[in-house]
C-alpha cells in the first residue's frame, strides 16, 4: 500500500470514529431528553380514599401548658397493594399527626428519638426561641428525648414540622418525617370559613416519590441539579387518592413537602379558587386564582367551590422555572401529575359566601427598616460561603425591622427560607408581588436571575449563642451547604460562638 493510501485510510478511520462518537453523543442526548419528563395525567386511578392525618393527642398541665408527644420511629408502609416499603414517621410508620394549638397558648412537645441515628425536629414557620427551633444545633441523639417549650405568639396559620440535621435533612424528610402544625386564633375562628378538620378543612401534604424494592428511592438523575424528582405523587402518604366532599366550599391546606420539586397546582377543568392564606396565615382579602406555585416548604390555603355530583382533579401543571427549554426539562418543569380527585356528593351542605376581607396584615411594610442585607444564591453557597456550624454570619438587634434583598445569581432554581419570622415581599422581579406572594411568607421561590426584597421584624427573644438558619429549602442544596446562621441580640450585645450541638 502506498504512503498516500495509508494516510487516506487513517484519515477515513479517524473521521468514521469521530462520526460514531458524535452520533453516540447525539443519541444519548436525545435519549436523555426523551426520558427526562414524567406525567401521570390521564393514567392515575383514584382508588384510595385520602388518608387524613390524625389530630395529635394532647394533655393540659395544671399550669395550662398543652403537652404533645412525638415519637420518631421506623416502620413499613404499604404505598402500593402488597408491597411494603421501609419508612420513618412520627407516632406511626409514615408522616405524623397534625398538632394544633391557639395563639397565646403555652405548648410543650416531648420528642423521643427511637430511630437508629440522630435527628431533629424543626417547627417550620414558627416564631419561638432559638433554643426551641429544632435546627441543626438541637440534635436529638438516638434513644434520647428533647422537650422544647414555648408560648405560641402568631396569628392563625398552617405551619409544619420536619427534621433539620445538617447534611441529612433531605434523607430524613424523604423517609417520611413530616407533619403539620396548625395555629388557631379567635379572629380566624370568627370568620365564615370552612373549618371542620378533615371534612371541609383538609390538610394536603404533597410529595413526590419513586419506589425501588423496599425503599423510597432518593437517587438524582444525571442532570438533576435541583435534587431528587420522583415519578409519582402522593398526598398524606396516599398514592392515587380521592376525597369525598359534602360541602359547597372546601378548604384545602396545601403543603409542598417534597424535597426538591416545585408544583404548579391547578384543577383539570381550570376552575378558579380563592387563595385565602399563605405560609404564615390568612391574607388581607381573598385572591381569585386558577393556579398557585409552591416550592418545597411553601404552603397555601385555597377554597374551592363544588357542585353536586361533580368530580375535579387537582393537578401539578407544567412549571415555568425561568429556565431555557433544556434546563426546564431537567428541573422537572415539563412534568405533570394528577394528584387528588375531589368527589362531590349528590347533595351538598350549603356554605356561606367567603368574606371580602379577612385579617389585617401582620408583617412590617419596611418603612422602619434599620438596615438592608443582600444575599446572593449560588449552588451550595450563599454570599459565596458554605454553611459552617461554628460561624455566625451576622447579628440582628431585637425589636428591629430589616430589609433582605435576595438574588438568585445561579443558573438553576432556588428558594429561600428564614427561620423564626414571617416576612412581607415588597418587590419581586422588579414589580409588586403577585397575589400568591402576599404576606405573610417564610419561604419564597426564586427563578434564575430573580431578585426579591423582603421586610421582616425580629422580636426575639435575644440569644447571642444560639442561631437561627436561613437557607435554600431545596433540601439537597441545603445539605450541600446552602445555608447560613444569624443570632438575635439585645442592643449593643455581641454574638458568641455557638456550640456545635445542643441537647
Amino acid at each position: 500500500m502506498t504512503h498516500p493510501a495509508r494516510i487516506r485510510r487513517l484519515f477515513l478511520g479517524v473521521a468514521a470514529l469521530g462520526l460514531t462518537f458524535v452520533l453516540a453523543i447525539g443519541g444519548g442526548t436525545a435519549w436523555l431528553w426523551a426520558t427526562a419528563d414524567v406525567s401521570t395525567v390521564g393514567t392515575t386511578e383514584f382508588t384510595r380514599p385520602l388518608t387524613i392525618p390524625p389530630l395529635a393527642d394532647s394533655i393540659v398541665d395544671s399550669d395550662g401548658t398543652r403537652v404533645f408527644t412525638l415519637d420518631m420511629q421506623a416502620g413499613t408502609t404499604e404505598f402500593e397493594t402488597g408491597r411494603e416499603t421501609d419508612t420513618w414517621g412520627f407516632n406511626g410508620a409514615y408522616l405524623g399527626p397534625t398538632l394544633r394549638a391557639a395563639n397565646g397558648e403555652r405548648v410543650r412537645v416531648q420528642v423521643r428519638n427511637n430511630l437508629p441515628e440522630a435527628s431533629s425536629v424543626h417547627w417550620h414557620g414558627m416564631h419561638l426561641p432559638a433554643t426551641m427551633d429544632g435546627g441543626p444545633h438541637q440534635m436529638v441523639e438516638a434513644g434520647a428525648t428533647w422537650t422544647p417549650e414555648w408560648t405560641v405568639a402568631q396569628p392563625a396559620s398552617t405551619l409544619w414540622y420536619h427534621p433539620h440535621p445538617h447534611g441529612a435533612t433531605e434523607d430524613h424528610v424523604r423517609r417520611g418525617l413530616a407533619g403539620m402544625f396548625w395555629i388557631d386564633d379567635d379572629l380566624a375562628g370568627s370568620l365564615p370559613l370552612p373549618n371542620i378538620y378533615g371534612v371541609n378543612d383538609v390538610p394536603l401534604i404533597v410529595q413526590d416519590l419513586r419506589l425501588r424494592g423496599q425503599q423510597l428511592d432518593g437517587t438524582r438523575t444525571i442532570m438533576g441539579d435541583v435534587g431528587f424528582l420522583g415519578e409519582n405523587t402522593m398526598v398524606n402518604g396516599t398514592i392515587g387518592p380521592y376525597q369525598e366532599v359534602g360541602d359547597e366550599l372546601v378548604r384545602l391546606r396545601l403543603l409542598n413537602a417534597a424535597t426538591a420539586r416545585t408544583f404548579t397546582f391547578a384543577f383539570d377543568d381550570t376552575r378558579p379558587f380563592a387563595l385565602i392564606g399563605t405560609d404564615g396565615g390568612l391574607l388581607e382579602r381573598p385572591a381569585a386564582l386558577d393556579r398557585v406555585r409552591l416550592s418545597p416548604g411553601e404552603r397555601a390555603e385555597i377554597v374551592v367551590r363544588m357542585r353536586p355530583g361533580e368530580r375535579t382533579i387537582l393537578r401539578g401543571e407544567r412549571l415555568d422555572a425561568g429556565l431555557d427549554f433544556w434546563g426546564n426539562r431537567f428541573a422537572g418543569g415539563d412534568d405533570t401529575f394528577d394528584i387528588l380527585e375531589l368527589r362531590a356528593e349528590d347533595v351538598l351542605r350549603p356554605s356561606p359566601e367567603l368574606p371580602t376581607t379577612l385579617v389585617t396584615p401582620s408583617t412590617p411594610d419596611g418603612s422602619d427598616a434599620v438596615t438592608e442585607r443582600h444575599f446572593d444564591l449560588t449552588f451550595a453557597k450563599i454570599n459565596d460561603a458554605e454553611m459552617a456550624m461554628d460561624r455566625i454570619d451576622f447579628t440582628v438587634t431585637r425589636g428591629t425591622t430589616e430589609k433582605w434583598v435576595v438574588h438568585n445569581a445561579d443558573g438553576m432554581p432556588h428558594n429561600f427560607h428564614v427561620h423564626d419570622v414571617q416576612f412581607r415581599v415588597l418587590d419581586f422581579a422588579g414589580a409588586p408581588p403577585p397575589p400568591d406572594l402576599a404576606d405573610p411568607k417564610d419561604t419564597i421561590f426564586l427563578a434564575p436571575g430573580t431578585t426579591a426584597t423582603l421586610a421582616m421584624r425580629f422580636d426575639g427573644p435575644a440569644d447571642p449563642t444560639t442561631p437561627y438558619m436561613f437557607h435554600c429549602h431545596l433540601l439537597w442544596h441545603e445539605d450541600r451547604g446552602m445555608m447560613g446562621q444569624f443570632v438575635v441580640v439585645e442592643p449593643g450585645q455581641q454574638a458568641a460562638t455557638p456550640p456545635r450541638h445542643a441537647h
